[in-house]
């Protein structure tokens, strides 16, 4: 046991490196399911390169690679010596985005606006055939790799240059679900899944509760933009390339996804979007906020409490679902 945890702080240290692999997947799923074949094994260390298709099932040349709308994922990736019980941490090495344009959503979603404005609002059909062969709610968007920046192809407003700096950053991010239950890649939960949240981003580590032997991990649904709460219901969908390594924390108990930023720790409220209220989210995640501070910052739980109620900053993750309650790590004491 001491030997394994010496390795893992090495490997969380970079001071054990692990082998460089490239891995492209051949075949997509659409569920974080158990019961598919892993693509790869993996040692906890490892340099992952791989590519993602983005939720239209299209890769990096415009080709589709998956018959079906509905975040394709690539995985799963079994993490030797992962085991149920322990967590996986997923260092989020590089996102970056690979051709030059992207999609998204004509309108805002209707589970945005209240039901008063949504009787009025303008059709959800801007051209057929635009982006997608049979879709006419579905715009462009032209992607300057060079500038790092996205440009609304069409339509053109006459007031506003709809031009942004990128912001890379995975949807679709979890490991197979607990027990038999295989979720579909559009929802999230406590295992990850379609979490949208903006703040997945290079650099960030996301951790994961480990359900099944080898965690089976999978990624997907690179978006190129995306406001906080996905209010169209999609970012500016695009492929990836993603470099990742993941470090195995044994016998950690995760009620639900955590995430840890270069200034804060995010607890995450991950729950079925359109399914679940967000003040459950809420409580989701300040919850486990509570005992991460407790359990390993060892504060007073009263401590705890004063702190997230003085110094938290909850995020909407998607207006459909799930809420983050992050917490800036220049308050926090240094671990013992």
């Amino acid at each position: 046991m001491l030997i394994r945890f010496v390795t893992a702080w090495m490997i969380a240290a970079g001071l054990l490196a692990g082998e460089t692999r490239d891995i492209t997947a051949k075949v997509f799923y659409r569920t974080f399911s158990r019961f598919y074949p892993p693509l790869a094994r993996i040692k906890p260390g490892d340099i992952v390169r791989t590519k993602t298709l983005d939720a239209a099932g299209k890769d990096e040349q415009g080709e589709r690679r998956h018959p079906e709308f509905g975040n394709p994922l690539t995985g799963p990736f079994y993490v030797e010596g992962a085991e149920p019980g322990d967590a996986i941490a997923v260092r989020l090495r590089k996102i970056r985005m690979n051709r030059n344009w992207g999609w998204s959503a004509y309108r805002l979603g209707l589970f945005s606006v209240t039901a008063d404005y949504a009787e009025g609002v303008y059709p959800n059909r801007y051209k057929e055939n635009l982006v997608h062969e049979g879709r006419a709610n579905n715009i462009p968007w032209d992607i300057d790799l060079k500038s790092s920046l996205v440009r609304l192809r069409e339509p053109v407003s006459q007031r506003i240059k709809l031009e942004f700096p990128a912001r890379p950053m995975l949807g679709c991010v979890g490991v197979a679900a607990q027990g038999d239950f295989s979720p579909p890649s559009s929802i999230s939960g406590p295992y990850g899944g379609n979490m949208d949240y903006n703040e997945v981003i290079e650099g960030a580590t996301v951790v994961l509760p480990v359900y099944h032997p080898g965690a089976l991990l999978y990624l997907g649904d690179g978006h190129a933009l995306q406001a906080d709460g996905e209010p169209t219901g999609t970012g500016v969908e695009t492929s990836m390339d993603v470099e990742f390594t993941v470090e195995i924390r044994k016998r950690v108990s995760l009620s639900n996804p955590r995430l840890e930023t270069a200034d804060s720790i995010v607890s995450v409220g991950s729950q079925p979007e359109f399914q679940s209220p967000l003040d459950r989210a809420l409580q989701i995640a300040t919850t486990d906020m509570v005992r991460w501070l407790v359990n390993d910052y060892k504060l007073e739980p009263w401590a705890a409490h004063m702190l997230i109620g003085y110094q938290g900053k909850y995020d909407v993750i998607t207006v459909g679902g799930s809420v983050a309650l992050r917490i800036p790590k220049r308050v926090l004491p240094a671990r013992p």
